[in-house]
């Protein structure tokens, strides 16, 4: 007999959680064809779970475009808006954190024909004065000549939409330009997560600071996306009191920068791993850090009163469907409202998903390794010892499943896909603002966009990939001493319990073609070599458990246009046998 699906997917859900709240023992891997688990109606779902305000986006056409009319001004110095355009759009914004100043502002005033024109009735109608400032956003997007663009409207002056901060983002490095707003769209359609609204924009810039034409000048398209802030939360019927931070690099540590209290607490460090956007009240975030630190509370106690695991699930089952391997301790928010304990992920800029296909045509190397399935996640604490526990291994199995079967089927990413391609393709190929990089010919560009809804299923293989394989780890700092040079690395952990050995290579290229030591099926995550001449050493590790499964490092060399070398951690000996290591930055 076929139950309902309210009933049989609550009874699941409550049995699910039940169970993890029950159990905190390390069982065998959930099998890969666990059933299909459908998506839970908002009116069925437990109580206390937060859910999205679903009336922002009923009747929304997701394929539309409005044009804004911005005619921009030279301000004023009290805030910075005393530039020109051409000012503003000549620097990065590493160019105002490196002088330490406010980036530069132009005002403007800013008319919005939603498609019925600019009449009675259109944002902005009859505006004389400056409504709004303007400034570039983003940090390594503003290094493109085409820019992102931030349009605060000024107080009193009527928002649009129920937003005062709009985003205008021209993904110069997502190849089809679409990729972010679908992911929104998709979001809005499951019922466990948060979205954000929207919108295709075309935007006309009339210059009328010294050395502007004075004319209309078609900059093409833009995605508009709903800023998540205190006006955010309201717009969405969450509490705006609440604390809300967006991640920025942050991996669930007790840092000092966090948890400093008193006179030891400095809003900038702090801001370095979250940026905050609502309370500024951190008790609630100090004690969840506390308690994941403290290895004597169960995981599943903590998730169960300090976290929403549905939300978990889901948000992990979604970045992982689509690829998004630029997620995990940097680009989402965390939100827990008000008087409540419990934190969770709001998902933000997701245009490094659905990049799969594209890679492998352009051999760029992002994405691969260890930044597929659910290793990409366990570098962080909540997610490495949430996903050693069976249960919510399960849980995330469920929700996969789900998501593949209703919002991420591949009808509907082809549907979408196909919508969103007809608006921006002419655009893409033809404005002097669009700063195409992409490697697609306009042929190629609508067979990789056809290509897209088969790149779920492949994500799919690659987390079933990643539940066979050990856990990444990261390399120690070597250790120089008088008769060699010791190297050691963290225990590499593997879900089905089975033992893990280790091999490396130490080399003086990235490539490994000049191999000076090497080792393999070491029980233990250590080695020593002969002391080293002074020079860039490169060190390759990787760990394989008894079904011959084998994972890199987390450690990489990231190169300009080629992308990243996964499993290899490089550093300098130096003159005085001091040792050195690569931070990460492109070369």
């Amino acid at each position: 007999m076929n139950l309902p699906k309210k009933i049989t997917t609550l009874l699941l859900a409550v049995l699910t959680l039940a169970g993890c709240a029950a159990e905190s023992a390390e069982p065998e891997a959930p099998a890969a064809g666990s059933p299909a688990v459908q998506t839970v109606p908002k009116e069925t779902l437990s109580e206390g779970n937060i859910r999205d305000n679903d009336a922002l986006y009923q009747g929304e056409d997701i394929s539309s475009i409005i044009s804004m009319y911005l005619t921009v001004s030279t301000g004023n110095e009290a805030d910075s808006s005393d530039h020109t355009w051409t000012e503003v759009n000549a620097h990065s914004t590493y160019y105002y954190d490196d002088l330490g100043i406010d980036r530069y502002k132009v005002e403007g005033i800013l008319q919005i024909d939603d498609g019925d024109g600019l009449g009675e009735g259109s944002y902005g109608y009859g505006e004389t004065v400056p409504n709004v400032t303007v400034q570039v956003r983003g940090q390594t997007s503003s290094l493109e000549s085409s820019k992102n663009y931030k349009i605060r409207i000024k107080a009193g002056k009527e928002e649009y939409n129920g937003q005062r901060t709009l985003a205008l983002n021209k993904h110069v490095t997502d190849p089809y330009r679409f990729l972010n707003k679908m992911c929104y769209d998709l979001l809005a359609d499951i019922p466990q997560l948060l979205s954000a609204r929207t919108q295709f924009v075309r935007l006309y810039v009339k210059d009328t600071t010294a050395g502007g034409s004075g004319q209309y000048v078609d900059y093409g398209l833009y995605t508009m996306v709903e800023q998540i802030n205190r006006t955010y939360l309201k717009n969405h019927g969450l509490d705006e009191r609440g604390e809300l931070y967006k991640v920025n690099m942050f991996e669930w540590h007790d840092y000092d920068e966090i948890m400093a209290v008193g006179d030891d607490y400095e809003e900038d460090a702090f801001e370095t791993y979250l940026e905050i956007k609502g309370s500024d009240d951190h008790a609630d975030l100090r004690a969840t850090l506390t308690r994941l630190q403290n290895y004597s509370i169960p995981i599943t106690e903590i998730i169960e009163n300090d976290f929403d695991a549905e939300n978990l699930c889901y948000w992990l089952a979604f970045q992982i469907l689509i690829g998004n391997y630029d997620s995990g301790a940097r680009n989402a928010y965390i939100y827990s409202p008000l008087n409540s304990q419990k934190w969770y992920f709001i998902s933000w800029d997701m245009d490094a998903s659905f990049r799969r296909n594209y890679f492998a045509k352009t051999g760029y190397l992002e994405g691969f390794s260890w930044e597929r399935g659910i290793t990409q996640f366990v570098s962080t604490v909540l997610f490495e010892r949430m996903m050693k526990e069976e249960c919510y291994r399960q849980q995330l199995d469920n929700a996969i499943h789900d998501l593949m079967e209703h919002a991420l089927s591949p009808g509907k990413i082809a549907e979408r896909a196909a919508a969103y391609s007809k608006v921006v393709k002419y655009d893409v190929f033809n404005n002097a603002f669009s700063q195409y990089n992409s490697q697609l010919t306009p042929k190629e560009y609508d067979n990789y966009v056809g290509m897209l809804s088969s790149e779920i299923q492949l994500n799919y293989e690659y987390y079933l990939d990643s539940l066979a394989r050990p856990w990444p780890f990261f390399v120690n700092t070597p250790e120089y001493h008088e008769d060699g040079i010791f190297f050691s690395w963290g225990a590499a952990y593997d879900i089905r319990g089975e033992s893990v050995t280790y091999d490396y290579q130490l080399a003086t290229d990235y490539q490994f073609r000049h191999i000076l030591s090497d080792g393999s099926d070491l029980a233990i995550p250590y080695a020593k070599v002969e002391l080293l001449e002074p020079g860039t050493y490169y060190l390759k590790v990787t760990a394989t458990n008894e079904s011959g499964h084998t994972t890199d490092c987390f450690d990489y060399y990231s190169i300009a246009n080629v992308g990243k070398i996964y499993g290899c951690y490089v550093f300098t000996v130096e003159p005085d046998g001091t040792i050195s290591v690569y931070a990460g930055e492109d070369v």
